[in-house]
């Protein structure tokens, strides 16, 4: 097995279990951050477990852990929620030596604390017991994100989050428009649009608009990859390709739908809403979003819902898989029982565990008849017509794509943010310069390198954890 690296450590873990020998597993459920661990002489190895901390997630893995002590007695978990401002604490915790054994990330971030070193290299791990059927389950494209540029393997799927166009089969209707279909290309899809934004109350002021979107690094790249563009040369994750022709058309689409044409709606003419209760109050016909928001929509959208795959661009059809995932602390003192634990985490039963709770989509495609059978059973008039297997077209069809990642992406979020902010949102600047000035900043980082591990400037906001970082 794999030896972990020393890192340094401010707080001993023997200290730190010797300090909290009488703490329960309710009581590990309440802390805020993880803190360190050591086993007492002949006892059970003892691990510190992250994960989310949305309201209906630590009553889910405190019912699971019970099943996982029962199975492995000589291993007690700790589950700690993630602290707030996760992607800013977790570096110095990895750097101090303090953090979790086991844990989950996403997005840019993840790979970054892969980067910098934070993470232990699984393959030696999955070359021994992960069968090649178990990984043809999981999306290709997903889980080959999990893998830094010199083939370092940081984490496992956790689930599988997709985007995919939700609509209002009432305001399609009384606008005598046909619903969404797999055969939408972008023409289509601009088309309905402009016939669905409304000015219904008469007094001059658009109040319905076609449809909205996030306008953030991996839900903009899902529309650069359908124009057969990139964020990053695939051959080479140094190079920028932000300011080529295919990403400034694709970004210049979307400036026009939001600014020429005003079919879809920056986040400040719907007073700041997430687009998914700018949809569920009416005042969009569409939505692009995720399977994540799924039961948040159901609950509180009073029409008929229909969902459709993602238009097809002038290139190829491309919808987002989410890199949510677990990995191991490089400095973990045990890392087979951590192995053992993560191993559990992305179990069949696991997945059933968040697909039954809050209706995660799975990351393994075996389960994805199960997952659809558990929202319908939940909800079975509003499913009814519904077409839920349109999440998993793009997992089952092989045109997933996942956040791009550059070789260094400290400070990239920033940069990228704050151009698509002046682009779409404020509508301040023309798309080929902005992109190109963006571009330019980007390769200055890739020019200095990731630099030596330590606290990483990584930026939040990253979308594909809106399955439960909210």
């Amino acid at each position: 097995m794999p030896t972990s690296p020393r890192l340094p450590r401010r707080l001993s873990r023997r200290g730190f279990l010797s300090a909290t020998a009488g703490l329960t597993a309710a009581g590990a459920l309440a802390a805020c951050a993880p803190a360190p661990r050591a086993t007492p002489t002949g006892g059970p190895v003892q691990l510190v477990y992250q994960d989310w901390r949305t309201e209906w997630f630590p009553p889910m893995a405190q019912t699971m852990l019970e099943q996982f002590h029962a199975q492995h007695p000589n291993i007690r978990v700790f589950y700690t929620p993630d602290p707030e401002g996760l992607r800013d604490k977790m570096p110095a915790a990895f750097a101090a030596g303090t953090a979790p054994d086991v844990f989950q990330g996403c997005c840019d971030y993840f790979p970054a604390w892969a980067q910098a070193g934070y993470t232990l290299d699984l393959r030696p791990f999955v070359a021994a017991d992960i069968d090649a059927a178990t990984i043809a389950d999981w999306d290709r494209a997903q889980y080959q994100a999990f893998f830094t540029r010199d083939g370092h393997q940081f984490a496992l799927p956790k689930y599988h989050g997709a985007l995919a166009l939700y609509y209002n089969k009432d305001l399609f209707d009384e606008a005598g428009v046909e619903y969404p279909s797999a055969a939408w290309t972008y023409t289509d899809y601009a088309a309905a649009l402009q016939r669905l934004t409304l000015d219904r109350d008469g007094d001059g002021q658009i109040d319905q608009w076609g449809s909205m979107l996030e306008p953030i690094y991996d839900r903009l790249q899902v529309h650069v990859n359908a124009w057969g563009g990139h964020y990053l040369d695939p051959a080479d994750p140094t190079q920028c390709r932000l300011a080529e022709p295919e990403a400034v058309q694709a970004i210049e689409w979307l400036r026009a739908r939001h600014w020429d044409d005003k079919v879809m709606p920056t986040s400040l003419a719907v007073q700041k809403l997430p687009p998914r209760e700018a949809f569920y109050t009416q005042r969009l016909a569409m939505v692009e979003d995720g399977s994540w928001a799924l039961k948040d929509i159901l609950q509180n959208a009073p029409f008929r819902l229909g969902v459709a795959p993602m238009p097809a661009g002038p290139v190829r059809r491309a919808t987002l898989a989410t890199t949510d995932g677990y990995g191991i602390f490089a400095g973990t003192q045990h890392p087979e029982a951590a192995w053992t634990l993560l191993k559990f985490l992305i179990s069949q039963d696991y997945g059933r565990a968040m697909a039954r709770t809050n209706f995660l989509q799975p990351a393994r495609a075996s389960l994805v008849d199960e997952w659809i059978g558990f929202i319908r059973a939940e909800y079975p008039d509003k499913t009814q017509e519904l077409d839920l297997a349109a999440f998993a077209d793009g997992h089952l069809q092989g045109y997933s794509v996942t956040a791009e990642v550059f070789a260094n992406m400290t400070g990239v979020r920033a940069i990228t943010d704050a151009a698509f902010e002046e682009i779409l949102t404020l509508g301040q600047v023309t798309v080929a310069p902005r992109l190109s000035q963006a571009c330019q900043a980007i390769s200055d980082i890739q020019q200095r390198g990731a630099g030596p591990a330590g606290p990483l400037a990584v930026q939040a906001g990253a979308g594909g954890c809106a399955g439960g970082c909210n």
